[in-house]
């Protein structure tokens, strides 16, 4: 999904459009779930770009989404620009403490 939402509207409030933005991210993201997953695949994965524009968008997480299309609301922003593009995720083990933590500690001098 690259789509630019407009909040200018003659009849339409802005606030109103900031919770039909919100819905229509929140729709796709669980349009693109419900596909199935590729061969190895754990979970779909999701890269997000977020910005006044396309050209002055960055990478954002899929969580701060609402919260970033909220604030373009109170900024008064005519329009904003959202780049969401599914792949397929890979779950990661969690590092383990170690002893190479606690061996970074400075020694206690005699």
């Amino acid at each position: 999904m690259k789509k630019t939402f407009n909040l200018a509207h003659p009849k339409i409030k802005a606030a109103r459009l900031v919770e039909s933005a919100i819905c229509d991210v929140r729709k796709y993201i669980k349009r693109e779930r419900r596909k199935e997953l590729p061969e190895g695949a754990e979970f779909w994965d999701f890269d997000c770009r977020f910005g006044p524009t396309a050209e002055e968008s960055r990478v954002i997480h899929m969580a701060e989404l609402g919260k970033a299309i909220g604030a373009a609301g109170e900024q008064n922003l005519e329009s904003f620009y959202v780049e969401i593009l599914a792949k397929p995720g890979h779950r990661t083990k969690k590092p383990k403490p170690t002893q190479a933590l606690e061996s970074d500690a400075p020694e206690p001098s005699p």
